[in-house]
C-alpha cells in the first residue's frame, strides 16, 4: 500500500492559568492569537480532518484552522492513541491533531512506534510534529513554530 497518511500534531495553545483550580480553561488572548497563527501556517497546506480532545483550549486552538479548512472538529481520546480504527479513519489523509503537552508527544510516539519525544516543556506551545506513513515508512519532523 503505497498511500500517504501526514499527521500534523500541535499542542493547544496558550491557556489562561489566572484560575488554578479550573481544570477547562479558555485560550488567553495570545492563545487565541496562536491559534489564528497555525490556522495561517496551515493555509496552503491540505488538511482533510482536524481532532481535538474534548477540552476548551484544545478545541479553541483547532477551531481556526477547521473553519479555514471547512472541516469538522473531530474528537479523540488521549487514553486511547493511534488504535486500528483511527489508522482506517485517517489514512490517506492529512491530518491535524490538538493535544497537550503529554499527548502530543505521545500521539507521535505512538504512530512511529517508539518511546523517541518527552513531554512538551509546560512553557513551550509552538512545537509541531510532522508525522509522514507511508506503508511501513515512518518520517518525522519536529519545528518550532512562533
Amino acid at each position: 500500500d503505497t498511500s500517504t497518511t501526514i499527521y500534523y500534531l500541535i499542542r493547544h495553545a496558550e491557556k489562561d492559568r489566572s484560575d488554578p483550580t479550573n481544570k477547562n480553561p479558555k485560550l488567553t488572548t495570545e492563545g487565541m492569537q496562536r491559534a489564528q497563527n497555525w490556522a495561517k501556517y496551515f493555509d496552503t497546506i491540505k488538511i482533510d480532518q482536524v481532532f481535538s480532545t474534548n477540552y476548551i483550549r484544545t478545541m479553541e486552538t483547532a477551531s481556526f484552522t477547521a473553519s479555514e479548512k471547512n472541516v469538522m472538529i473531530e474528537l479523540y481520546d488521549p487514553k486511547d492513541l493511534y488504535n486500528n480504527d483511527f489508522k482506517a479513519l485517517t489514512k490517506g489523509h492529512n491530518v491535524l491533531i490538538v493535544g497537550h503537552s503529554d499527548t502530543t508527544p505521545k500521539f507521535a510516539n505512538a504512530i512511529l512506534g517508539e518511546n523517541t519525544y518527552p513531554n512538551i516543556d509546560d512553557a513551550e506551545n509552538g512545537h509541531l510534529f510532522i508525522v509522514t506513513v507511508t506503508g511501513d515508512t515512518k518520517n518525522v519532523q519536529l519545528l518550532t513554530i512562533d
